[in-house]
């Protein structure tokens, strides 16, 4: 296994002071006793875990040392199959004003990748709706730290939860430099989508937010997973896509997001086999208890049109698809936070009607 440039300094400074204390002159006892060997039915002792600056958690092994894993179903969307055991939440940087009430949470189920998600409410609302918020890779969280954009998430009175995928941001720091988001497409895909329902479970435990009205926005890679994540977890009621990513054999052949230097890897039919099975094409039809809104900005997807009208053709019926042919269409409909309020108006519960007598 490959480690990046930061995780082979730490193995190296790690083995230097191993290498030290192993060489130090041992203090001999004044007498020496026979150490009796260990029961058979003695527990095994557990190695102590190593854990870098940058948060990689190291174990030994017998090569030197090796990143510990949890057990993970990169083929099953659900948690089936996985065992993710939730640390206790780290909430911090609370941030208090009269338009937004923002606090950064770090959460970890697995070893090596803590998710950091900012839970943004808006303070005139006692238990508000909730919108997960993931935009595509390699999308990062600096857009959840502006006030401005903060303001706008919540003036429909949703409150909104951001985070990013597997692979993405600072979580694309962790990996081999020669892997990415593309070239890991089934686990990086499983992975968040995972995250999905394990932030959804962390979220119940609050009881700051109403969990029956739950959606989520996904732009590009997050529009994928949020297919995904729809398909899988019935918590999410409703989904708003952005430029999703879809119809894998056509998106990988055609996607500028692909180097050409790397194209050909991934148009060979092993690769193609691996996504099949997390296709948004193939469940995007089954979401038929889910609102859901598709926009395409056309001129951003000239490269890709084909796959994005057969998921377009593949949308469920009652779903919402619009198109921008450019990006000043895109802008007088998105822009001073219109682009949130869709998914705050679909989860927000319905107007009591005037009784007929008072009229």
């Amino acid at each position: 296994m490959r480690f990046s440039h930061r995780t082979l300094f730490a193995i190296v400074v790690f083995g230097l002071i191993s290498g030290l204390s192993a060489g130090a002159p041992a203090q001999q006892p004044a007498t020496s006793k026979a150490t009796a060997p260990p029961s058979a039915t003695q527990e095994p002792v557990t190695p102590p875990t190593i854990t870098t600056p940058q948060g990689v958690e190291l174990e030994p092994s017998g090569n030197g040392v090796k990143i510990v894993r949890a057990k993970e179903s990169y083929t099953t969307l659900s948690l089936e199959g996985s065992d993710l055991r939730p640390r206790p939440p780290l909430s911090t940087d609370h941030v208090k004003n009269a338009d937004f009430l923002r606090e950064l949470v770090r959460l970890q189920w697995r070893p090596s990748d803590p998710i950091d998600i900012y839970v943004i409410r808006p303070p005139q609302v006692k238990k508000p709706p909730v919108v997960l918020y993931l935009y595509g890779f390699p999308g990062d969280l600096d857009r959840f730290r502006h006030d401005r954009f903060c303001a706008r998430l919540v003036k429909n009175g949703a409150a909104a939860v951001g985070f990013v995928s597997a692979r993405s941001g600072y979580r694309g720091e962790r990996g081999p430099l020669t892997q990415w988001f593309v070239s890991e497409l089934p686990e990086s895909l499983a992975v968040t989508v995972h995250d999905v329902q394990m932030i959804l479970n962390y979220l119940e435990t609050r009881d700051d937010l109403d969990m029956s009205r739950v959606g989520m926005f996904g732009e590009g890679s997050g529009g994928a997973t949020a297919i995904l994540a729809a398909a899988t977890d019935p918590r999410l009621k409703a989904i708003d896509l952005l430029n999703p990513w879809a119809d894998w054999p056509d998106w990988l052949a055609k996607s500028p997001v692909v180097p050409k230097e790397e194209r050909d890897n991934y148009l060979k039919p092993d690769f193609l086999k691996s996504v099949e099975g997390l296709e948004p094409v193939r469940y995007l039809p089954k979401l038929t208890s889910c609102a859901v809104r598709i926009q395409f900005w056309d001129d951003t997807n000239s490269a890709t049109k084909e796959a994005a009208a057969k998921l377009e053709a593949a949308a469920p019926a009652g779903a919402k698809v619009l198109h921008y042919p450019n990006g000043h269409a895109m802008y007088a409909v998105s822009s001073e936070g219109r682009l949130f309020e869709w998914l705050a108006t679909t989860l927000s519960p319905p107007k009591p009607q005037p009784d007929a007598k008072s009229l």
